[in-house]
């Protein structure tokens, strides 16, 4: 008779697979409610909430904080226009070189960081432009517009031609057609698109570390303070935040993409 149980073997393996990606990440929860300031010690010596009320004093965290929130909520924008935009020109028409575009699109996320950053960093050294906030909102917004144009595009390529030729038939107007028709169809496909890039930007480093100058998004006063520890608990009470800020988007794209592979007018 046939079990649709999975064997004891490989549930041992997905749970090492899983013990493996997130014990380290539940060692920072630890350590960030840990007595001892200088080293990590295991065990803890003992467990304290002080540290929470260190973090909370501390300016250069708040300061840190609020660029990285301003950085990705503008590399979001930036993204959800620039994304849908060549999402449906891709989509949507045919026309000469529109491959060659799809991959000059996706080949930001595609390359490593460091050739995204060191290129960025080159550029705007030419443009003889000085590394400000916008510098890092430019350098998040290439790779942003990549996760934002990778969903939409999947679910533009879904809808039914059929919707929008009916909506211009009944006399709907460019507009109306994509505010009543397809804006509804691909809303989730932003939103979840929109998450993920504001996740992703939230704890870039390394293009951040060619475009940011002077200044520092959280990521890059975490990296800082590992080197130059002044309270290292601190660190880790700053990382469950980076945590819970990266995770909730990534949860919410999950749960507004399950269950999507129909939309209206998708039938035969």
């Amino acid at each position: 008779m046939h079990s649709d149980r999975a064997p004891l073997g490989l549930k041992m393996a997905a749970g090492f697979g899983l013990a493996f990606m997130h014990l380290p990440i539940l060692l920072i929860f630890v350590y960030a409610f840990t007595t001892e300031d200088k080293s990590y010690q295991w065990p803890p010596p003992g467990l304290t909430l002080k540290w929470f009320a260190v973090t909370w004093d501390r300016t250069d965290v708040w300061e840190a904080l609020g660029l990285s929130l301003k950085v990705a909520s503008i590399s979001t924008v930036i993204a959800l226009v620039l994304g849908t935009l060549c999402a449906a020109a891709v989509s949507r028409t045919r026309f000469f070189g529109r491959e060659a575009i799809t991959l000059l699109v996706i080949l930001p996320i595609a390359l490593p960081g460091i050739i995204t950053g060191i290129s960025l960093r080159s550029a705007f050294n030419l443009a003889d432009i000085p590394f400000s906030f916008w510098t890092i909102v430019l350098g998040h917004a290439t790779f942003c517009v990549v996760v934002v144009y990778n969903n939409a595009v999947a679910r533009f390529r879904r809808v039914s031609g059929s919707l929008v030729e009916a909506s211009m038939d009944l006399g709907a107007n460019s507009f109306q057609t994509f505010r009543h028709v397809i804006l509804p169809n691909i809303a989730t496909a932003l939103l979840a698109g929109g998450m993920l890039a504001f996740a992703l930007s939230f704890d870039e480093v390394i293009v951040t570390t060619f475009t940011a100058g002077q200044q520092q998004t959280l990521p890059i006063w975490m990296l800082e303070e590992l080197v130059r520890p002044r309270e290292r608990p601190v660190t880790n009470v700053v990382a469950m935040v980076v945590v819970l800020v990266t995770f909730l988007p990534i949860l919410g794209a999950y749960y507004l993409t399950r269950g999507t592979d129909t939309v209206a007018g998708q039938g035969k």
